[in-house]
């Protein structure tokens, strides 16, 4: 029991921020988003095992990056360019683990089938909204998270596959309902699916070892 009490943990005060506490003041809602992320990367450093390589390194890079950019989203470069960094981390960390095999590259193709379609139609939205100077960070983003859940699949480890995938499907959610139309559960959908994509991570770090073929499903 004691092995999840701190995933409990994790999943209570993400319970609580996404359904419970108030939006305002704004600081105080801040306080309990970035508590589950605070948790996750204590159980991050858990997961990571004594004889550490660069991939747990810069895979923790990746979830204090993302911490950052929870803290600064209200400034939205700000926060944009710090999670841009979090993902550039986390695609560091899974190069480092790649295996390369003909099934694992066709993932490529829906990725970035995806990855085009969601670019399209918010650069129409933004050209429409008269916000040109966001085309450019929105590119660059939908370009390095769309890499990073291309290379979380090379590693073959299910639990950076899935992780990564859910952050995909929460920043789409997200900038769906930020540029192109509101919907009524998005915000629940974006961190839902923003905090077991962390957990996700965090756990990989378990598992996502030099010579470890149990985590491997390809």
């Amino acid at each position: 029991m004691v092995m999840y009490r701190l995933p409990i943990l994790i999943l209570t005060t993400s319970i609580v921020y996404i359904f419970i506490s108030p939006s305002e003041p704004f600081v105080f809602s801040l306080f309990f988003k970035v508590i589950p992320m605070i948790l996750i990367i204590i159980y991050a450093t858990e997961q990571m095992p004594p004889e550490k390589n660069a991939t747990h390194w810069f895979i923790l890079i990746g979830l204090c990056f993302c911490i950052i950019g929870d803290a600064t989203l209200h400034w939205f470069i700000i926060g944009l360019t710090a999670f841009l960094l979090g993902h550039i981390g986390y695609t560091i960390g899974f190069l480092k683990q790649a295996h390369y095999s003909f099934k694992k590259g066709v993932a490529i193709l829906p990725i970035t089938a995806f990855a085009i379609w969601i670019g399209v139609q918010l650069l129409s939205s933004l050209k429409e909204n008269g916000q040109q100077e966001l085309i450019i960070p929105v590119i660059a983003y939908i370009t390095i998270i769309s890499i990073m859940a291309f290379t979380a699949i090379l590693t073959g480890n299910r639990w950076a596959i899935l992780g990564s995938i859910l952050f995909l499907i929460s920043d789409s959610i997200l900038s769906w309902n930020m540029f192109i139309s509101t919907f009524a559960v998005a915000d629940d959908l974006v961190m839902i699916t923003y905090y077991s994509a962390q957990f996700l991570i965090a756990h990989s770090l378990f598992t996502i070892v030099p010579n470890d073929t149990k985590p491997i499903i390809w």
